[in-house]
């Protein structure tokens, strides 16, 4: 049996979730209702055949590890957010009975108060308009992630990250179709006239989501996709994720701690989230990374960096 270093391991696996995911997708609109809108995919799937192009040339014709590293990361998140996005879709569609009532339940049984903190940020208008910018850094974030662990020669972490990325996404997406909730905001019946200093980003997925329950939207879209999990939170767990992913990495942990931290603070409000769906993306996360690094584990000298990308299991806090 061929054994593979533990980079190119990592590889394999996350284009082979990749694929995965994306044949689903194309299998879709044969066997249901739904179509493919292909203007959405031609932007992140030309922008992922361009990365893949530069990775190859710094890969092979003028070797730069670390650039080709970084490049190909980008590439993976593209390609997996391009698919993983109308799996999501298909998910919600699967119309299983919304658990709302079960999630509101969780929240009032740990005596947590949904509306207060919305009163809250109501009444505090420059911080809720700080944490609405925080929750929507994600691609920054983890843009700014990708580059920092590939330029400081951290390649096998950096596939940790990717990896720990679409295992969370993947398993959000197949609870979430389990355990489909529509989300606070909508089950509160809450209006404008409830919070007028506060508009909730995920405000514009709701008619989605109803949508793809009742039979009335069926397009499957990459670009312009909105974000129709509620539980588990999947911007809590990857909040998570980039604090984990980047702790090695002087002064920068503790931006992407704060800032995540922030994030955290900002998701039950503006993503719409029951506290049990940040509690949940919380400890998904830590499962997910803990997944990838063990999977990422090999004896073997790999490129520039050595070994494990520990953390979770050792709780080491470097590389």
């Amino acid at each position: 049996m061929t054994e593979f270093p533990p980079r190119k391991r990592l590889n394999r696996l996350i284009w082979g979730l990749i694929v995965a995911t994306g044949v689903v997708v194309l299998a879709a609109p044969v066997v249901s209702g739904f179509f493919l809108d292909w203007r959405t995919f031609t932007a992140p799937g030309c922008a992922v055949i361009v990365l893949l192009g530069a990775a190859l040339f710094y890969g092979r014709y003028r070797p730069d590890p670390r650039l080709s590293s970084g490049l190909s990361g980008t590439a993976q998140l593209i390609a997996f957010t391009m698919v993983g996005a109308p799996l999501s879709y298909l998910a919600a569609a699967a119309n299983l009975p919304l658990q709302d009532h079960l999630l509101d339940a969780a929240d009032r049984a740990v005596g947590l108060d949904w509306r207060a903190l919305l009163d809250w940020m109501n009444a505090s208008h420059f911080i809720y308009a700080l944490l609405h910018q925080i929750y929507q850094s994600l691609t920054v974030q983890m843009t700014t992630v990708v580059l920092c662990l590939a330029f400081t020669g951290r390649l096998l972490r950096l596939q940790t990250f990717v990896l720990a990325f679409i295992l969370a996404a993947l398993v959000t997406i197949f609870v979430s179709a389990l355990l489909p909730a529509v989300g606070a905001w909508p089950y509160y019946g809450l209006t404008a006239a409830a919070s007028p200093h506060v508009t909730p980003v995920a405000s514009t997925s709701w008619p989605v989501f109803y949508g793809l329950r009742d039979g009335s939207f069926r397009a499957l879209t990459a670009i312009g996709a909105q974000g129709i999990i509620s539980f588990p939170s999947l911007h809590a767990a990857l909040a998570v994720i980039l604090v984990m992913a980047v702790w090695p990495v002087p002064i920068l942990r503790w931006i992407i701690l704060i800032l995540n931290a922030a994030m955290l603070v900002a998701t039950p409000i503006d993503g719409s989230h029951y506290f049990v769906d940040v509690f949940a993306g919380v400890a998904l996360a830590v499962a997910c990374y803990f997944a990838a690094d063990r999977l990422a584990a090999a004896p073997a000298h790999d490129g520039i960096e050595t070994g494990r990308s520990a953390m979770p299991a050792r709780l080491a806090l470097g590389d």
